[in-house]
């Protein structure tokens, strides 16, 4: 004898697998979030990163400013502004000094993208990380490591006075350092990524989160402590510079070692799976 027609079939319960897969697919359905006991903004391994980088890159500045012609080996909207007034003001030799810190800059974000990408595994690639790391910020900061070797190499061939040709080399060293760096921080990744370069978005990001919501404590605490890095960092390169100029470029040398010593070795630490 045939059955009575089924009905529609009930909604997927609390105990049902399909109910469980689709809380994992829509957060908002009660269940817990894709990789979730996954730190989304990298947790605190990425701030430490992030503020030893930081230092790094104020003394940078500072060596910039005040022995290689004025300008920024980070900043390039300044540097831009730079090569403006130059323009308007038939200052050549400065023009050539702020477009050199610009072609470094630039070279160095081609190369460390490059690196980023070319050592970028497949599980990176589909957004499923299992590392802290990625293998191709490693690369790029390790790039980078090199370039403030040669660069410390000729400031001090130079006695951290460097002539117009030899100023401009180191000059565009100091900028294709910063421009790897910023390029291995953004190779992060969304949710991860950090600049330890350029920080006016950083400060605008701090001040908007005075009156809006949103914005996770760890990130914020990130972002405030890599704002007061880069002035830490400026005024250990000026003292420095005012008294032992000789060993200034340690300071970069130092945390970019540092920076990679700790992200090689976290590189290792899987992170925490979806429960």
């Amino acid at each position: 004898m045939p059955g009575s027609p089924a009905g529609p079939a009930p909604p997927p319960g609390d105990d049902h697998p399909a109910g469980d897969a689709a809380r994992q697919r829509d957060p908002r359905a009660g269940g817990p979030a894709p990789h979730e006991g996954a730190p989304a903004d990298g947790g605190g391994w990425l701030t430490g990163l992030a503020v030893t980088l930081t230092v790094g890159t104020g003394t940078l500045d500072v060596a910039s400013f005040a022995r290689l012609g004025g300008v920024f080996s980070s900043v390039m909207t300044g540097n831009l502004v730079v090569s403006g007034f130059a323009i308007g003001t038939a200052a050549f030799a400065q023009l050539l000094t702020s477009v050199t810190a610009i072609a470094g800059y630039v070279a160095g974000v081609l190369t460390g993208t490059r690196l980023a990408s070319r050592f970028r595994t497949g599980r990176e690639a589909a957004g499923g990380a299992g590392w802290r790391c990625p293998l191709g910020v490693i690369a790029a900061l390790a790039a980078e490591l090199v370039v403030l070797a040669v660069f410390a190499a000729g400031w001090s061939a130079t006695g951290a006075r460097p002539a117009a040709g030899p100023l401009h080399g180191l000059l565009a060293l100091a900028a294709g350092a910063m421009g790897l760096q910023s390029s291995a921080m953004r190779a992060l990744g969304a949710g991860r990524a950090v600049s330890t370069t350029y920080l006016t978005g950083t400060l605008t990001g701090v001040v908007a989160a005075l009156i809006t919501v949103g914005r996770p404590e760890g990130a914020r605490l990130r972002d405030l402590t890599v704002l007061t890095a880069v002035p830490v960092g400026a005024a250990g390169g000026a003292l420095v510079i005012a008294h032992a100029p000789a060993v200034l470029p340690v300071i970069p040398l130092v945390t970019v070692l540092t920076a990679v010593t700790v992200a090689a070795v976290l590189r290792r630490r899987p992170v925490p799976a979806a429960r």
